[in-house]
């Protein structure tokens, strides 16, 4: 049988939202795997505690994980962690989800089910019919918009949402796409975990979901993050 899903919850500075999120997946995941479930929060040395409240769940809940790094080091390297502790453990289905509350806990259950049901890679998609975007400016939509259209040209994909970190992973998927070689640091780690797991003939699905802008904390995005993106998705292609 298929071991245990785990979600994987990079954190830096989320002291406003972590014990509320664990708090909401655990809810969803106690109903979608009834036969058990492990959350894993990955942790890079917040200085606003996020750590220690986290460490504070795990000791009231059995199915709380903690792992602290001692530095901020980029959101690709902070999952692949994840990943591999959560890999290292015997997880059966591996999951990614942010940790302010942009991606709804409750649709935790239909990325599962999606896996569960025949896929190897379920996505979180905002790009699809069902799925949308609130609380975003025009600006911001392009950008988005605007990003995973190229990187579905370049690519030659026809996935309409390759930047979105909100993803249920089939335990083989992981291994046949050697994560430990990922040279994405920021959010074009998405990109390339998604184009690894086409390029070798995996099940690629998406399931609609609305995103909504967090509403506590600060985002992590920035220039350096977007510009990442626009030359490393060539790279993956061609380099």
């Amino acid at each position: 049988m298929p071991g245990e899903p785990w979600l994987i919850l990079p954190t830096y500075n989320e002291a406003a939202n972590v014990e509320a999120v664990l708090t909401a997946a655990g809810d969803v995941l106690a109903k979608a795997a009834p036969e058990g479930f492990r959350i894993l929060v990955v942790d890079d040395g917040s200085p606003d505690g996020t750590g220690r409240l986290a460490d504070a769940m795990a000791e009231r809940h059995e199915w709380v994980r903690v792992l602290h790094r001692t530095e901020k080091a980029g959101i690709g390297p902070a999952y692949l962690a994840g990943f591999a502790h959560a890999l290292g453990e015997g997880a059966g289905y591996v999951m990614e989800m942010d940790s302010d509350f942009s991606h709804d806990p409750a649709d935790l259950g239909r990325l599962l089910e999606a896996v569960r049901g025949g896929a190897d890679l379920a996505l979180g998609s905002r790009y699809v019919a069902g799925g949308g975007v609130t609380d975003w400016g025009m600006l911001r939509r392009f950008i988005s918009e605007g990003g995973s259209m190229y990187a579905r040209i370049v690519l030659g994909l026809k996935i309409r949402d390759l930047t979105g970190g909100f993803k249920c992973f089939r335990r083989e998927v992981l291994e046949a796409i050697d994560f430990a070689t990922v040279r994405s640091r920021g959010y074009a780690f998405q990109v390339e975990l998604t184009y690894r797991a086409v390029q070798r003939g995996f099940n690629v699905v998406e399931v609609p979901i609305t995103f909504r802008d967090r509403q506590h904390g600060q985002s992590k995005m920035s220039w350096k993050i977007a510009a990442e993106a626009m030359w490393l998705v060539p790279l993956l292609r061609f380099g």
